[in-house]
């Protein structure tokens, strides 16, 4: 990237630790845990991989969703499980210094230090979904989620599709789904804070390729090597 321009990585739901003052609130959900209920799966592997090759900064967290979900705000009905929904209002907040507050603050610190130094910072957020969710099939091997009322955010979203089509036209790839980029999240929040000089874009890759090694590296190797075109060529525009 040039150097007006910096990525930063990150992964929400990377694992599915639970810290030990609260396993046992888990005893009877042990199967669960390994699901995708409770984290992203692959979606640690992505984020590591495309942090490596662009050697941008990479915030990785891999605590359970099911404890505290990383990429909900405060006060939004799902920030906690079902499982933990209940606990006291003193633990809730144990658990949010502990455990949802250092993830949060260490990347917001990091763009802001961007920022500052007078750079736009392209935020990716690596997810993944499940192909079937409540009885609807979800088809798309690749999600691009964005806000579409902000151009660059927008433009970008539309490079990265382009080269991944161009790399694998097998691949459906589309924005916004499964999921809107403008729903509670960690990129709409530091869209609030820190527009226009931050591009907040969250990744999600389709859990059923993961049955097939090969598939899943092929398609991290496509995502991560069409997000490097898309970025060369937003960056040539904004010459």
């Amino acid at each position: 990237m040039g150097s007006d321009r910096v990525l930063v990585i990150s992964c929400e739901h990377g694992g599915h630790t639970i810290p030990a003052p609260y396993r046992a609130l888990f005893e009877s959900q042990r199967d669960k845990l390994i699901t995708h209920c409770s984290l992203d799966l692959g979606a640690l592997g992505v984020a590591r991989r495309m942090a490596t090759h662009f050697q941008a900064s990479l915030f990785a967290a891999v605590t359970s969703r099911l404890l505290v979900d990383l990429n909900r705000t405060i006060g939004h009905p799902r920030l906690f499980s079902a499982i933990t929904r209940s606990l006291p209002a003193e633990e809730k907040r144990r658990i949010l210094k502990r455990h949802y507050v250092p993830h949060r603050v260490a990347i917001e610190d990091t763009v802001r230090r961007h920022i500052d130094a007078g750079q736009t910072v392209v935020h990716i957020a690596c997810h993944s979904f499940t192909p079937v969710l409540d009885g609807r099939v979800r088809s798309m091997d690749v999600g691009l989620l964005y806000d579409p009322a902000r151009r660059q955010e927008h433009r970008l979203c539309a490079a990265w599709k382009k080269a991944l089509a161009d790399h694998d036209p097998a691949l459906t790839v589309r924005r916004n789904s499964p999921y809107k980029g403008i729903s509670d999240g960690l990129a709409t929040h530091f869209r609030k804070i820190f527009a226009p000089s931050y591009l907040g874009i969250e990744l999600e890759m389709n859990q059923q390729h993961l049955d097939n090694k090969l598939r899943w590296r092929e398609l991290t190797d496509a995502v991560v090597a069409s997000l490097q075109i898309a970025l060369q060529r937003r960056n040539g525009r904004n010459a």
